[in-house]
């Protein structure tokens, strides 16, 4: 991901970035517009003062001058006007590109699969979906449209220099070649130096958000030396990509005000001679001066502004690299949710996370609709990975996952998800409200029927002690709330969703004595009448299942209720007795 191509400029890319400009198409013909005309009027002032210099200063002429200054001044105006018109428009244009730009990334990762997320660092998405997008914004407001007008001013003044006098025009532009050789060098160095000031604030954004989630690791195991050593070595290389950048910066700048200044010179010392002579009037030599200015401030900004797209070139094609990457489920089904009544099978599923790594292995069950179905095993038998690829966030190798006699792959993602819902052991809260927390922000979810839910499930009195009630801010990852009141809220969320199907991922294992008869009470309520797959290490939580299977490095070693597993005397009961003596600590 940290790769680039290296090309200086890249003409499909742009492409690519301009099809999202296309919903702003009058916004941009009026941006070239405004553009082009400013590469016209710019030239218009140095000949105008000429043309009063030698007019009405030289041959003194009151009301001329008088007339020539309030054209000068009326043009001074003009130009300003139409040049906050362009600044406006090409920053609004380039905002309004990144605002869709990012919108569009967003909606191509929430629908990555969760391998994706799995072998990439959060921090680098985090970079590409905000501060490289932020650097697209530049192609607009200080790269394509500004590079046409500076390319567009400087073939306009050196026009009309040679139109002026073409023996100060080769004077003038006499050291042109060395500026455009000095320009060229600066671009390819400044292109790379940009990439790795990209791969440092990517490497940056990483450690620092995975240091900060994980921050009560660092803390307990003592770790803060360690890993503020680490942060100082990548922030020491992103210090010194930026300062490579300003190296780069440093030498090109004082190179053109160098050339500028020869050039500068080698004019007044021709056109001196020349206006002594008679060869030359004075306004000529006047205009040639500020031509020389024109002409050499475009193409110092010019390469600012060829840096800005090339800043937005290495950022777009990092942006394009997410977007050409095809790690999305496929969703070709067709059908809806209304038929799902909640009979899932398993007929001779094999999953593997890394290739042939087989974490599942020939997996044949069956849970009947209504029925309560337990999974227990040993860490690492296989059981969360049995709820991933129900939920299809992960896919099956071989084998099928059959609902109702249909295989999933027949209904549409929306349809399957929208039927099951999990409760994990890790509650995931977000930053926002109770209530936003429990309905997720899904507004056919009243909070009139949040409240109705809640007190069935037996917490409402729990959340209406809190500050605010269903409005309290549980802050991030719901830090302001205990890990019981955690737990309790995401029975809450998945109840309220009424799924056909419902799994409790180890949903107990970790809750406290103060808040476990409310979570019994909140199980009663969500399992009763509902498909429901728990799977348990406190065995105690599923002695009342239907059926339940026991799994060992990912395959089904016993099945039968309780009491026939306990008969067998076997892997379960060992099992059993193990929690009972936990328990019983």
């Amino acid at each position: 991901m940290e790769s680039v191509s290296g090309k200086a400029f890249d003409f499909d890319l742009l492409k690519r970035v301009f099809r999202y400009a296309l919903p702003y198409k009058t916004v941009f013909s009026l941006g070239l517009f405004l553009t082009i005309i400013l590469a016209f009027t710019a030239p218009l002032r140095p000949w105008l003062i000429q043309y009063t210099f030698d007019n009405y200063i030289l041959v003194p002429n009151a009301l001329g001058l008088l007339r020539m200054t309030l054209i000068i001044f009326s043009l001074l105006i003009i130009e300003s006007g139409i040049q906050f018109c362009n600044t406006y428009l090409t920053n609004w244009l380039g905002q309004s590109v990144i605002s869709d730009l990012r919108l569009s990334i967003y909606r191509h990762i929430i629908n990555f699969k969760l391998k994706y997320f799995d072998r990439t660092a959060i921090g680098t998405l985090v970079t590409r979906a905000v501060s490289d997008i932020e650097t697209i914004a530049e192609v607009f407001s200080q790269g394509f449209l500004i590079i046409i007008g500076d390319i567009l001013q400087l073939i306009v003044i050196i026009i009309v220099m040679f139109y002026t006098d073409w023996r100060l025009a080769l004077i003038s532009l006499s050291t042109l070649p060395l500026l455009i050789f000095s320009t060229s060098v600066f671009k390819n160095a400044i292109k790379k130096a940009f990439q790795d000031v990209r791969t440092q604030v990517a490497r940056l954004n990483a450690f620092v958000q995975e240091n900060i989630t994980g921050m009560s690791i660092i803390q307990i195991f003592n770790r803060e030396e360690s890993e503020l050593n680490k942060f100082k070595r990548i922030n020491n290389l992103h210090k010194k990509a930026h300062i490579q950048t300003v190296w780069i910066f440093s030498i090109f700048f004082p190179v053109v005000e160098i050339l500028s200044a020869i050039s500068l010179g080698l004019l007044v010392w021709w056109g001196t001679r020349g206006v002594l002579e008679g060869s030359v009037t004075l306004g000529s030599l006047i205009a040639f001066i500020l031509y020389i200015y024109m002409l050499f401030r475009p193409i110092r900004q010019l390469a600012d502004r060829f840096n800005a797209l090339q800043m937005g070139m290495v950022g777009s094609e990092r942006v394009f690299r997410i977007f050409d990457t095809d790690e999305t489920i496929k969703d070709q089904g067709t059908l809806s949710n209304e038929s799902i009544r909640g009979n899932v099978k398993f007929k001779n599923v094999w999953f593997a996370y890394n290739e042939q790594d087989w974490v599942l292995k020939d997996l044949n069950f069956e849970v009947k609709e209504g029925e309560t179905f337990a999974i227990v095993g040993a860490t690492g038998a296989g059981k969360t990975s049995i709820i991933n690829i129900l939920s299809r966030l992960y896919e099956i190798n071989k084998g099928e996952i059959i609902i109702d006699n249909i295989n999933a792959k027949e209904y549409t993602l929306e349809a399957l998800r929208g039927s099951i819902a999990v409760v994990l052991q890790d509650v995931f809260l977000f930053s926002d409200s109770i209530l936003n927390n429990i309905r997720l922000n899904n507004t056919q979810i009243t909070k009139k029927h949040v409240k109705e839910a809640a007190k069935k499930v037996g917490i409402h009195d729990l959340i209406e002690k809190l500050p605010g009630g269903y409005q309290f801010d549980v802050r991030e990852r719901g830090s302001m709330l205990s890990l019981g009141q955690r737990q309790l809220i995401s029975f809450l969320r998945a109840y309220v969703n009424d799924p056909k199907i419902l799994v409790l991922d180890e949903a107990t294992s970790s809750i406290d004595s103060e808040t476990e008869q409310l979570v019994h009470n909140a199980i009663q309520q969500l399992t009763t009448n509902r498909t429901s797959i728990i799977i348990a290490h406190r065995l105690s939580t599923i002695q009342a299942a239907d059926q339940i299977i026991v799994m060992d490095q990912g395959k089904i070693v016993e099945t039968g209720n309780h009491e026939e597993l306990l008969k067998l005397n076997g892997y379960y009961n060992r099992l059993y007795e193990l929690s009972l003596i936990k328990e019983s600590h």
